[in-house]
């Protein structure tokens, strides 16, 4: 089965720790926000959104790659602001 992840910009506190713990799905911006990405590592392709290299995709998706789904979860119960939500294909 299929999964994607996506964040709540309303509920992101900026604080990363996503990042540490899967940097090959979560990124962070100048805005001081975290969002999820699409990178060609993991599916063959980037996907493009605003003209930037490596954000998710325009629906602010990002398909979870393989061997991803447990360090996605563990960033979701450790984000403070319980702002990443994951969900089936």
């Amino acid at each position: 089965m299929s999964m994607k992840v996506w964040i709540d910009q309303d509920l992101c506190t900026g604080d990363g720790l996503c990042a540490e713990i899967a940097p090959d799905i979560f990124f962070g911006k100048d805005d001081g926000l975290f969002y999820v990405k699409e990178e060609a590592s993991n599916f063959g392709e980037t996907k493009l959104f605003d003209g930037e290299a490596h954000p998710a995709s325009a629906e602010g998706t990002a398909r979870i790659p393989d061997g991803g789904i447990d360090r996605t979860i563990e960033a979701a119960e450790e984000c403070p602001g319980e702002c990443i939500f994951i969900e089936a294909e």
